[in-house]
């Protein structure tokens, strides 16, 4: 569930080969909500735009449409395979107005003040301390601008008829990540975090879809275990033989055409920063 990277200081989820296709098969499954968040927005022609933590693509080519040929796009990313990915997307699809640069996302080093647009996904899932991401935010979007956010709460997902073994497996990733210092639930924190940092005009939208096996964010918690997986036969409460059977127990029970699972609810969130704002 995450548009997932490196970051200098708490590193959630690994960096590999796997997950980078899979946070670019999940940019096309998510293109909707982002559209839609951006639709609520007064950004047009000629604007810049920021998405931070953009993985190996993120939303650079959907912000590229908004702000149009005369407009201008940074990515800013950590991980150097995925920015090398990124900036390959950036080329292969003619993206001439953006650019894509190698930083933290909690200090881009980019100019403050110095964005119409400042666009996080699933970014703020897997860092500890959030209000860092949000408070870069801030200092980047010009007095006026925009600030949109989509970010997940796992606690809001269904999945019908229950599984022990799914629901076990929850639960040990909620661990990992509570042991990482982040958590699966920052959808729901999103008003707060925005007031907090001093934004204003703050609208927040939830988002959930009922998933069939094979839609890629079917198995969305599935594939995040996949990936921390050593961070959670490290912490000792389960070993290797244990958790592989449990994972294909819940792919076996997820891919049953009579079970249905809603994995994740979505909170998309828009705001402002204040006219009157440094």
């Amino acid at each position: 569930m995450t548009e997932r990277r490196s970051f200098a200081r708490g590193n959630t989820l690994e960096s590999n080969g796997r997950e980078r296709q899979r946070l670019r098969t999940q940019s096309q499954s998510l293109r909707k909500y982002t559209t839609d968040l951006l639709e609520a927005i007064e950004v047009g022609p000629n604007a810049s735009a920021v998405d931070l933590g953009c993985g190996p693509g993120g939303a650079t080519d959907i912000l590229c449409e908004l702000v149009g040929a005369h407009g201008h796009v940074v990515g800013v990313e950590l991980d150097e395979a995925s920015v090398a990915l990124a900036r390959m997307l950036v080329r292969e699809r003619g993206l001439a107005n953006v650019e894509i640069v190698r930083s933290d996302a909690r200090d881009t080093g980019l100019p403050s003040s110095s964005f119409d647009l400042v666009h996080v996904r699933l970014l703020l899932v897997n860092v500890p301390a959030p209000e860092e991401v949000v408070a870069e935010t801030v200092r980047l979007v010009r007095p006026g601008g925009y600030v949109a956010v989509l970010e997940p709460d796992v606690a809001l997902g269904v999945c019908y008829p229950p599984d022990s073994r799914l629901a076990r497996l929850i639960e040990l990733l909620r661990t990992a990540y509570r042991t990482a210092g982040a958590d699966l639930y920052p959808g729901r924190r999103l008003p707060h975090l925005l007031a907090t940092a001093g934004l204003e005009k703050i609208a927040v939208h939830a988002r959930a879809e009922v998933c069939p096996w094979g839609h890629p964010q079917s198995t969305v918690c599935l594939d995040l275990v996949q990936n921390m997986r050593s961070n959670i036969l490290n912490s000792g409460l389960i070993d290797e033989p244990e958790l592989d059977q449990l994972e294909h127990a819940a792919r076996k029970h997820l891919a049953d055409p009579n079970t249905m699972s809603l994995p994740v609810t979505y909170f998309a969130a828009c705001a402002r920063k204040p006219t009157w704002a440094a």
